[in-house]
């Protein structure tokens, strides 16, 4: 009798082959608790998921974690693994691979918080025109989380490495357990009394359990009705909570809640230098040009002045009153020169000087002068003047030359 002998590889193959056939084992959700949970140095994660009476080994691959497990997962933590199950062939072992991992009850938080967060979100209390702006210069800031733990540290820390002068007010709050959402609020309520810049809401990363308290409504409302402008800062770069939508400002940490929250004090005194330095220049050349236009204004006014202006005139009268004499001098010389130019003249056509050179001045019995025989007739009077007298003679005859 012939017997169908098969390899084990044929074998483990055809086995997996069925896994991989089934339905219900490519896609499916087991619950269970967690042990022997080994982190490999290539990132694979290999642990068991027993319940009472069972146990099954299950892995997952390096990547998958970044989307599949928001939790750092130990020995004991009630999960539930979403995956499928399949046949390990070098070992002829099955297991289940794990494409996504939660802690038991986080679907139903889940489902909670995207209930709360539609409910909000209707009411428009994540509307961006809700939202305040942040203080540009804070110098009082309100903290509200836990006295202890890495959160509060590091929100100290970084403030005081950008403003060395910041208030920093801290109000001790649960921020985990069931009365952590009401100690948030009385936080949150009492900072808000004391006219602080900024308010930073916030605690460390964990699990959706753990940030609970953010996604409470009363705490959300806090944030939303406080006056004081809020930071939300819950968990780590990858956590959402309620208040994160509601706050005027998420931040992804709290160091980046306390750098949004503070100013670099070196930057503004640096500004504010500069800020004076073009102060001073501006002021120093505006001074300039005023006491420039003051200047000009006294020399105005002092050319405006009635002494100034009786000054002017009286120098001005007084270089006329020069021109006009030296004008009246330089005429009269003319006139006297003239005059003795004239003078001469008449001095030479003089009739004295004439008599006196033996010339006689001939006028007729009316005293008019005869300069012409043809004036005269025989038997005339006429008068002949000379330098020491006058003859009277009658005439006798004429000759014409």
């Amino acid at each position: 009798m012939n017997k169908n002998v098969y390899s084990v590889s044929e074998v483990n193959t055809y086995i997996e082959r069925m896994f991989k056939d089934d339905f219900m084992l490519g896609n499916l959700s087991l619950s269970g608790e967690v042990s022997n949970c080994k982190y490999n140095h290539t990132g694979h994660i290999y642990f068991t998921l027993k319940d009472d009476g069972a146990a099954i080994s299950c892995v997952m691959f390096a990547g998958k974690r970044a989307k599949g497990l928001k939790f750092q997962m130990k020995d004991g933590d009630q999960i539930v693994v979403t995956g499928y199950v399949g046949v390990y062939k070098p070992y002829g072992t099955y297991q289940v691979y794990a494409n996504e991992i939660e802690l038991a009850g986080v679907g139903d938080l889940f489902a909670k918080f995207e209930a709360l967060k539609a409910e909000l979100e209707e009411t428009g209390m994540f509307d961006a025109m809700y939202k305040k702006p942040l203080p540009t210069h804070a110098m009082k800031i309100g903290v509200v989380t836990a006295p202890t733990g890495a959160a509060v540290h590091d929100i100290i820390r970084v403030s005081k490495s950008r403003n060395p002068y910041v208030q920093i007010v801290l109000y001790p709050a649960q921020v985990q357990g069931e009365a952590a959402a009401p100690s948030i609020v009385a936080g949150i309520q009492c900072l808000d009394e004391m006219g602080l810049d900024v308010i930073i809401v916030g605690r460390g990363g964990g699990s959706i359990e753990d940030l609970w308290a953010f996604n409470e409504e009363i705490v959300a409302k806090a944030i939303f009705h406080a006056a004081t402008p809020i930071i939300s800062a819950v968990g780590h770069e990858t956590d959402f909570t309620i208040a994160d939508f509601v706050a005027d400002r998420r931040a992804a940490t709290p160091s980046q809640a306390a750098e949004y929250a503070n100013f670099v004090y070196t930057d503004f005194a640096n500004e504010i230098n500069r800020c004076s330095d073009r102060l001073n220049r501006a002021l120093d050349y505006r001074l300039e040009s005023y006491s420039e236009r003051l200047n000009n204004l006294k020399l105005r006014l002092q050319l405006l002045r009635p002494e100034n202006k009786i000054k002017v005139n009286q120098e001005k009268l007084e270089q006329l009153s020069i021109r006009l004499n030296n004008l009246m001098n330089a005429k009269i010389d003319r006139l006297e020169n003239k005059l003795v130019a004239v003078s001469g003249r008449l001095d030479g056509l003089s009739p004295a000087k004439k008599l006196a050179a033996g010339f006689g001045y001939v006028t007729d019995k009316a005293g008019n002068r005869v300069d012409s025989v043809k004036a005269l007739s025989v038997g005339d009077n006429i008068s002949i003047r000379v330098k020491d007298g006058s003859i009277e003679s009658q005439i006798t005859g004429l000759l014409d030359v």
